[in-house]
């Protein structure tokens, strides 16, 4: 698309250097921010040449105004690229969507600081650990600390002349062994900020050194003879020893670094952080952008790990990745690794990232139902190569024992719910024994000569219950017999008869799914619903005929009589074995024997 007079002057005076550029539309509105290495050939870009993304157009042609700022490097380019990005929020830039807010530690900056769980951020009043993202780790961490120091929790504002005036009195925790009674001065402020500092330890993920500290003590303690003091430091030995095991990383060489995650669902994009210090998992974060155009995941990852460690205290220069993304800091090396340690929490952070990814996604289907099933049918117009949304689908299955009470059914799927008023069973009428391919023909053509004939709207999906032949012979009967064009696919099951494998096109290739796929598990459904629908059918229609043989030629045996005595014997079996004043008890005394005497061979009087 050829830029206006305008651009095409601020291009022509761009630098070939770093920088940042700023697109504008007519309101004077930024919409777009963009880094580039070399300013000119990047912005001239977007005016070369033809773009596939619809987004892209449109981002193009509403571009009525630009500027640009040029920086000393790719790296401050990107930096300068998300702080505005940030700032304005532009309309066709990855935008961060507001999570919930993830709680972090707090230490107070008071005379005895107080240590708790907050998700409220004031640096100028207290120091901050986090955020946390992932499991229980603040509550593990916040009860380790509380087990061993008793750290005061109360709301008061203690200063030392306060606490050594009397005015104060301990409460409750005090005597419960969950506070120290500093308010009364039982322990000093230098005891209590010990207490403070060995807690500002574990979480930072020091424990390790922590009980080297300990363990020192202790022995001193016992050569000394102190052994009672000697066990209290024991206990708290253990405690620690016990929290650790939980947190640190079994089997591993691995000591300070940042592990990233990536997930892609649609334009949602999740990015996942664990932070390990000296072996033991400190911190965890996780975010999650909207991407606006077609951008590279190794720039919206990079866009994560800055806004990620623009929340911490300091990035760690050993950072583990799924993918090298787009960001370049000498002091930072980047690795993806595949086996060993390394890859073991890479896959942790995978592991993370995706359950948030999972969680999201049921949030956000409870908020609104439809959106699952859209998401479903999407994936599934993709995986099928459909030119439209799937939003009816029929599915059929026949039925028969040795030949025998031939049935088909048909299963309506509408906006990927089961559409039970549209349901259909047939009776296959022109196909003598086992032939399912014929079987398939004929309830196929029935089925859509008739909404032909009622003027309907047609599927925009055929499955069959089955595999290349029952495809064949559905498109035999629809294109052939009636000349309609409807995309068929087929569902084939394992040897376990359990649903395997999709077939789409003609000549029908697999596609591949997964167990735990949303569409697998929707196509799962149909499967079993026409299996289930179309064996319920041939069931009736063969209890029906075996009571039909029997009773159907007894004269003066109706439907009436039929369910009478069906329910009162239970069986034909039974009722042929029943003595006569029973069945005169149900059927009456002159159509009782005559049914008694059909069973026994006699002839009525």
């Amino acid at each position: 698309m050829k830029p206006s007079a305008h651009i095409e002057g601020i291009i022509k005076n761009l630098p070939e250097s770093p920088g940042v550029y700023q697109y504008l539309n007519s309101d004077g509105v930024i919409i777009y921010v963009g880094k580039a290495k070399n300013l000119k050939r990047r912005v001239n870009s977007y005016f070369n040449k033809e773009h596939e993304s619809y987004k892209t157009r449109m981002l193009v042609k509403n571009i009525a105004d630009m500027r640009y700022i040029v920086v000393n490097s790719e790296q401050d380019a990107f930096l300068l690229e998300n702080n505005l990005i940030k700032q304005y929020q532009p309309h066709y830039n990855i935008l961060l969507k507001d999570g919930k807010s993830y709680p972090s530690i707090c230490i107070t900056k008071e005379p005895y600081p107080r240590i708790f769980k907050t998700r409220t951020i004031d640096k100028t009043s207290a120091e901050y650990y986090g955020p946390y993202s992932f499991g229980n780790t603040v509550d593990l961490v916040l009860e380790t600390i509380h087990n061993l120091y008793p750290l005061r929790t109360c709301h008061q504002h203690i200063t030392e002349q306060l606490a050594e005036s009397g005015k104060l009195k301990v409460c409750l925790k005090y005597h419960l062994k969950k506070c120290c009674g500093v308010c009364e001065n039982i322990v000093t402020r230098e005891e209590y900020l010990k207490y403070v500092d060995a807690a500002r330890k574990i979480i930072r993920g020091d424990a390790q050194e922590l009980q080297k500290e300990m363990l020192s003590e202790m022995q001193q303690l016992a050569a000394d003879m102190r052994f009672e003091e000697a066990q209290q430091i024991k206990e708290k030995y253990l405690l620690i020893e016990k929290f650790r095991s939980k947190t640190v990383i079994s089997n591993t060489t691995v000591r300070d670094v940042d592990v990233f995650g990536y997930e892609e669902n649609g334009q949602n994009v999740y990015i996942s952080m664990l932070r390990l210090h000296n072996g033991s998992i400190v911190q965890g974060q996780t975010i999650e952008y909207r991407k606006q155009l077609d951008e590279d995941k190794e720039d919206v990852l990079a866009h994560g790990i800055v806004e990620i460690w623009s929340q911490l205290d300091r990035p760690n220069n050993d950072v583990i990745v799924p993918f090298i993304p787009t960001f370049h800091d000498d002091n930072v090396h980047f690795s993806t690794p595949q086996s060993g340690n390394r890859s073991e929490l890479l896959k942790l952070a995978m592991q993370n990232v995706r359950q948030y990814k999972h969680d999201r996604i049921k949030q956000s289907d409870k908020l609104n139902p439809d959106q699952r099933a859209m998401r479903i049918l999407t994936t599934l117009q993709q995986m099928a190569g459909l030119s439209e949304l799937p939003m009816w689908i029929d599915s059929f299955d026949n039925s028969n024992l040795q030949g025998t009470d031939a049935v088909a059914g048909c299963v309506v799927f509408k906006k990927a719910k089961p559409s039970k008023t549209d349901y259909r069973k047939f009776i296959i009428k022109t196909v003598e024994g086992a032939d399912d391919y014929a079987s398939m023909r004929e309830v196929v053509y029935r089925r859509y000569s008739r909404l032909l004939e009622e003027g309907s709207d047609m599927p925009n999906l055929i499955i069959a219950d089955g595999g290349i032949g029952q495809m064949h012979a559905i498109r035999e009967a629809v294109e052939d017999g009636l000349g309609l064009h409807i995309p068929i696919a087929g569902l084939v099951k394992d040897d376990r008869h359990r649903t395997s494998t999709l077939l789409v096109g003609f000549p029908p290739k697999e596609v591949g799914m997964k167990p735990t796929d949303e569409v697998f598990m929707f196509l799962t459904r149909i499967q079993d619903e026409v299996h289930r629908y179309a064996i319920s059918f041939h069931k009736q229609r063969r209890s029906k005929r075996r009571t039909e043989s029997e009773l159907d030629e007894i004269a003066g045996v109706g439907e009436k009589t039929k369910k009478e005595l069906l329910l009162a014997f239970h069986s034909i079996k039974r009722l042929k074995e029943a003595k006569l004043e029973d069945i005169q008890l149900v059927a009456g005394t002159k159509r009782g024997s005559d049914i008694y005497n059909y069973f026994h061979g006699k002839i009525s009087s």
